[in-house]
């Protein structure tokens, strides 16, 4: 066995010819040079070197030294040099090191006595530590607090040694006859953990003594005091109540660290309603208080955790809780709008909104840099309220709109998301929405704000001067017609021929993007590019926001233009008498569209317009001029059907997430409940019998009992050797995110007494083994268990290999039992998990790794291959079940996945059936780091050829 170790230093200079250095040095009467060679010895010796030449020298040259400097390093070299022989007795020379220990414990440098007395604290070697006892014992009375605050800490270490207690009988009485006369904050401290750790019964006495004192004694000493009643409490939970007023008590003190851990006693100790709400209480008070942003985020943890446990005290907390966004760190107000969306109720709903309100008002000043993605986070928070809450939706869906030009266009987006989801879930606001978008319609910048801006006209434009409004208000946006005229068309051609001054301009590409059922399409993307345009031109870019961004080359925004102004010349139909008006209407719109073709298909843009974006717009122009009625249907009913079908869709699957959140244990309906608190209820205080009820209450629904815990151990058990062989092993296999802990079995199924046994580990892939298994001696018939510590450092597949090494009395060579293999499974660390369809789409173009695995399956049907697909790889699938309805012979679903290290998991799935009734098609899996792409795909490849 190796010895243990209490000081560690690299050092990588050592040569055989330094030890005659040191010796050299040590010998001279500098001490500058005596420093620098201790130093050099010590190091040495900590890196495997003996230097048995030294101990004589230094004992001689080094001993009498005065200087603090060379007598700390004299302490670090005692320490770390061996004291005994190969069979445990303490060499003959220690009696040197005795004498020059005491001279030191008697010194008239308080320094030298406190550290002395530090150093007598790691030394194990009872004979050497017997002849100081007096002297350490008269070190307690000393004048200066430092001298006797180490005094103490060498008695308890002392006290604690295998054979302590014989040379100490008396310890824990002295400790406490000093703690009662002490008056150093430090030393009492010290004293009091002695008490605490060797007499317990001590350290509780003299607290219940002076438990009127506990508010002013200082923060080392309060913070072991909760140690303390922690470890009473939970041993003895009757007397909870007295215990647990000494901490409330506490949670006035002036120390923040002290009220932390107050709160934290709390918890653990105390289910009643007034302790959790001094807790959470506490907690809100440190989350204002505290300037430190990492302290900030811990406390929102803890709040975290008690929202989860005792959802119904923090909700009258909530207000407590918004006040920390008034910190302009952007996570701690997320995590902040995270905890109180959770806890809003019908009650609270009108303050929170109204906080939220003056939140976004407050980021229009413009005085920080990232207001703009706080004031998203604050949108997206008012929309989760407005959902939750209808009736709220009023007070500040206009508040909201005013948003809709905002220079961040992801702002901009969610207002407009928000504004289109609270349209639908609330028809009394429908007119005073659609008034109020059609007059800041103008304002709007971002091409994709507008697309949804233009549909919600399009589709809740239903009376007669909405629909004229909305027509009106569109041809206002676009300008006159024509987009260009011919002479600017070859100014512009002649412009770029001479190349004049070239002016810079944002034009779209295209490209393929991945759309929400899984396929893909083409996507206008804009990029700047420079090129000359017509004077005349680039006044306008800055007139109508339709006409600028037309002119730009986004020919998507163009066909969305077209689709709204055709579904709102079809509904004109249905709510205007006079044909006259319905035609004259259709014939403008017919401009417009003819207008946008020939803009598309002239040299006036760098580019023409895309094939996806041209047929949309004839087959609007293909309506407009042969309107039939099955397709106005569509148009004007079916999509409308699809929208509300994905926001009911929506709604159940957050439904669905909130039901698996809240998981309850239940008991069995003929338990017996034992109400503890009836028993006993005279003399209890009302937080003893508030505790006492939660208690029961706990009891009678099984939350003290955690269910499924031996079945799911028993799932993750590997058998290692045979039941053959002499020696029986299995593993548990733990994973718990950056690591996995192997509790390791080992039985030995002979007559003999296996020494020396060793469990050796090796590991492939990104896996560390921590430290190598200690030796064992194993009794015949008799059972060991091993832990093993690996650290996993990515998402990848691992394999752990490796063998069993023993000896016997009657054969003398070592026996070796290979361990079967441990395949750490990428499913171990991956969890089904849901995102946006917005954030994945950010998520599929930004990530940079994509493995492509090709559809290799006996499988024939395209949902039993998609279920087969997600059971293997444990990944949420984002598509909803009614887009994956029906049969068409192709399938295309989103799946999605985290893993413990917080790493995104994206997989597409798009298969198609042949002819001949096979599927064929591709699985992309893309992750923003190679490993695990790589074993996804690899578990993928084995596992789809197998049925569901």
């Amino acid at each position: 066995m190796e010895k243990s170790c209490s000081l560690l230093i690299h050092f990588d200079k050592g040569t055989p010819a330094l030890a005659n250095e040191i010796k050299v040095a040590l010998e001279g009467n500098d001490d500058t040079a005596k420093i620098d060679a201790m130093k050099k010895a010590v190091m040495l010796l900590l890196n495997g070197e003996t230097l048995p030449q030294l101990f004589i020298t230094i004992v001689r040259y080094v001993l009498p030294s005065e200087d603090h400097t060379v007598q700390k390093l004299l302490l670090l070299y005692l320490e770390i040099i061996a004291k005994t022989d190969s069979k445990g007795k303490v060499l003959p020379e220690m009696i040197l090191i005795c004498q020059n220990l005491r001279n030191n414990l008697q010194h008239p440098n308080e320094y030298i006595r406190g550290v002395t007395l530090r150093f007598l604290c790691r030394i194990c070697e009872t004979e050497i530590i017997e002849p100081l006892i007096p002297s350490i014992l008269a070190n307690l009375e000393h004048r200066n607090p430092f001298v006797r605050r180490n005094a103490i800490l060498a008695v308890n270490a002392i006290y604690k040694l295998p054979h302590g207690d014989h040379l100490l009988v008396d310890a824990p009485e002295l400790i406490e006859k000093v703690l009662s006369t002490e008056a150093d904050q430090s030393a009492k401290r010290n004293a009091f953990l002695m008490l605490y750790t060797c007499a317990q019964d001590l350290a509780v006495h003299y607290l219940l003594t002076h438990v009127d004192k506990v508010f002013e004694w200082g923060e080392p000493l309060q913070m072991v005091v909760l140690d303390l009643i922690r470890k009473v409490c939970r041993s003895n939970t009757r007397e909870k109540g007295k215990y647990i007023k000494i901490i409330i008590s506490l949670l006035n003190v002036p120390s923040a660290t002290v009220i932390f851990e107050c709160a934290g006693t709390l918890v653990s100790l105390s289910s009643a309603p007034t302790a959790i709400r001094a807790a959470a209480s506490t907690y809100c008070q440190l989350l204002v208080s505290q300037s430190d942003n990492n302290v900030k985020l811990i406390v929102l943890d803890r709040l975290d955790e008690l929202k989860a446990s005792h959802n119904e005290i923090m909700v009258n907390m909530i207000m407590d809780v918004l006040r920390a966004l008034s910190s302009p760190n952007h996570d701690i107000r997320r995590k902040t709008l995270d905890i109180a969306l959770d806890l809003i109720t019908p009650q609270n709903i009108n303050e929170v909104v109204l906080t939220l309100k003056k939140e976004v008002v407050k980021t229009q000043s413009g005085e920080f840099e990232k207001d703009g993605e706080y004031r998203q986070m604050l949108i997206q928070a008012i929309h989760s309220c407005a959902v939750k809450f209808p009736e709220v939706a009023g007070t500040v869906v206009h508040m909201l709109m005013d948003f809709l030009g905002d220079s961040n266009v992801a702002s901009a987006m969610d207002v407009v998301v928000f504004v289109r989801e609270i349209i639908e879930t609330n028809p009394k606001l429908r007119v005073a929405i659609v008034t109020r978008l059609l007059d800041i319609f103008y304002q709007i910048r971002s091409a994709r704000v507008c697309s949804c801006a233009l549909w919600i006209i399009s589709e809740y434009c239903l009376s007669r001067s909405e629909v004229e409004s909305g027509i009106t208000t569109i041809k206002q946006c676009l300008g006159d017609l024509p987009f260009y005229l011919a002479s600017e068309e070859g100014e512009c051609n002649e412009s770029s021929r001479r190349s004049p001054q070239v002016n810079s301009i944002t034009i779209s590409s295209k490209r393929p993007a991945i759309l929400s059922d899984g396929t893909y399409a083409t996507q206008s993307a804009a990029s700047e590019t420079a090129f000359s345009l017509p004077t005349a031109v680039q006044t306008t870019l800055n007139s109508g926001n339709l006409r600028s961004l037309l002119l730009t080359g986004d020919f998507f925004l163009g066909a969305v233009v077209v689709c709204a102004l055709t579904r709102l010349v079809l509904r004109l139909m249905d709510v205007q008498t006079s044909r006259v008006e319905v035609h004259k209407a259709s014939t403008q719109v017919l401009l417009i569209v003819v207008s946008m073709l020939q803009l598309g298909q002239s040299s006036f843009l760098p580019h023409p317009i895309d094939n996806d974006s041209y047929d949309r717009i004839v087959l609007c122009l293909r309506l407009l001029c042969n309107p039939d009625e099955h397709v106005r249907k569509i148009w004007l009913r079916s999509c409308h059907e699809s929208f509300v079908q994905m926001l009911v869709e929506k709604q159940w699957r957050e439904a669905e997430e909130i039901k698996a959140k809240s998981h309850v244990l239940h008991a069995q309906p003929d338990d017996l409940i034992d109400f503890y608190h009836l028993k006993s209820r005279k003399g209890m205080s009302q937080l003893e019998l508030e505790d006492a009820v939660q208690d029961d209450l706990k009891r009678a629904t099984g939350e003290f009992i955690k269910e499924g815990d031996s079945e799911n151990k028993l799932n993750h058990i590997v058998q290692l050797t045979g039941f053959s062989d002499p020696v029986y092993a299995e593993a548990y296999v733990n994973v718990h995110h950056y690591d996995i802990i192997l509790d390791v079995t080992i039985i030995n199924r002979t007559k003999e007494t296996l020494q020396n046994l060793c469990l050796e580990l090796s590991t492939m892939g990104d896996l560390k083994l921590v430290e190598r298994p200690q030796n064992y001696t194993l009794a015949p018939e008799s059972s060991k268990q091993i832990k093993a510590n690996i650290k996993v450092s990515s998402t990848e597949t691992g394999i752990i290999f490796g063998n069993i090494v023993y000896e016997t009395s009657k054969v003398f060579d070592r026996n070796v039992v290979v361990l079967n293999d441990i395949h750490i499974d990428i499913m171990d660390y991956i969890a089904p998990a849901v995102c946006g369809d917005a954030a994945y789409r950010s998520m599929w173009a930004e990530f940079e790794w994509e493995n492509k695995v090709a559809v290799n399956t006996i499988i024939q049907d395209e949902k039993e291959f998609l279920d087969h697909i997600i059971k293997s790889t444990n990944m949420k699938c984002l598509t909803p079940p009614s887009a994956l309805e029906g049969y068409c012979g192709f399938l295309a679903a989103n799946l999605y996945a985290k893993s413990v290290f917080g790493e995104d998991a994206l997989v597409n799935v798009s298969v198609e059936k042949q002819a001949d009734g096979k599927l064929s098609g591709y699985i992309r899996i893309r992750s923003k780091t190679q490993g695990i792409a790589l074993s996804l795909g690899d578990k993928i490849t084995l596992k789809q050829k197998g049925g569901a």
